[in-house]
């Protein structure tokens, strides 16, 4: 049997090229180390016993990922408390602070992975020719094993939030 390849992903219809492992459903979740809006170190054990659901975006300042965060914004608030929604993007903890400050944000968790792409390399979303991050959606339950995955097949479009928020509530 042949190792599959990379998910296939276009940013505004051109290929781009995934860094990082190709993580499958059952898998661990990889730790990895982002800073919040206060600049505080975060890792996936920041959020142990709780169901995760992380929407890694390019940039909040992009129409796309401002749709998505706001939606995912709307969903938490419908979501028990032992369910969290953190959103990661390359952007500067300080242009996520004052994001969410206008968009009303205060439900999902913005992390950012700024300093060494510590999220990205470790999910395999990484886009090499853009140093950001690609769109997608990764379900972890309260154990850290990886329940759900999407990888946005184009970078532009928004995922599918039924499907991340069911594979969510299906751990509950």
């Amino acid at each position: 049997m042949q190792e599959e390849e990379m998910p296939k992903v276009t940013f505004k219809g051109n290929p781009v090229t995934l860094v990082g492992p190709e993580l499958k459903v059952g898998d661990a979740a990889p730790d990895f180390s982002v800073v919040d809006n206060s600049m505080a170190a975060v890792s996936l054990k920041n959020y142990q016993g709780m169901v995760k659901i992380v929407s890694a975006v390019p940039s909040l300042d992009t129409p796309v990922c401002d749709t998505e965060t706001r939606r995912f914004n709307q969903e938490a608030a419908k979501l028990p408390g032992d369910v969290v929604v953190l959103t990661i993007s390359a952007d500067l903890p300080f242009a996520q602070k004052r994001w969410c400050g206008a968009a009303g944000i205060d439900k999902v968790v913005t992390l950012s992975d700024y300093r060494d792409r510590s999220f990205a390399l470790s999910y395999g979303v990484l886009i090499d020719e853009l140093k950001l991050l690609s769109r997608s959606i990764f379900v972890i339950d309260k154990q850290n094993v990886i329940r759900y995955i999407q990888h946005v097949p184009e970078v532009t479009q928004e995922p599918d939030y039924e499907a991340a928020i069911r594979a969510a509530r299906e751990l509950l």
